[in-house]
């Protein structure tokens, strides 16, 4: 096995786990060496520095990018992925916060919709927090009733 140590960014792909022992975490940073989606890999990354350990398990998100230092290590077997153990981490930049949960919140005049990636409805509410209802996408259809009703108030 051939170990290399270098700096690389790359984008946090997952929550970071904790390792098997404390003051340690795995993760996997996404690398593209051409800035190319066709190119990008996968690299499993792990750290057995406390200090690191504790930012990467309580203070990024999915999405961030980061610069890893460490060793680098290619096993003996090519089918094997390579593994990068960290020894320094630096967060270049945080991940907007519909990367953390897959969520967007949007607003539409008075209304607040939460749009999830996971879900098939949209959860609607007013600027205030009174709710509105749930509608399947687009969220036209929950907004339809209510306009009506707030319009007819008017």
């Amino acid at each position: 096995m051939d170990a290399t140590h270098l700096a690389v960014d790359g984008y946090l792909d997952t929550v970071p786990t904790p390792g098997d022992s404390p003051g340690t975490a795995r993760f996997q940073l996404i690398v593209s060496p051409t800035d190319t989606v066709a190119d990008d890999v996968v690299w499993a990354c792990a750290t057995g520095e406390p200090r690191i350990a504790q930012v990467l398990l309580t203070e990024v998100q999915p999405g961030d990018l980061l610069r890893v230092t460490g060793f680098l290590t290619q096993p003996d077997d090519a089918a094997a992925p390579v593994h990068l153990s960290v020894d320094a981490l630096e967060v270049l930049a945080a991940a907007p916060m519909g990367a953390l949960h897959g969520m967007v919140l949007d607003r539409y005049g008075p209304y607040r919709c939460v749009f999830d990636a996971d879900t098939t409805t949209v959860p609607v509410f007013t600027e205030h927090g009174a709710w509105v209802g749930e509608a399947p996408n687009p969220v036209r259809h929950a907004l339809r009733g209510f306009f009506a009703r707030h319009l007819a108030a008017s």
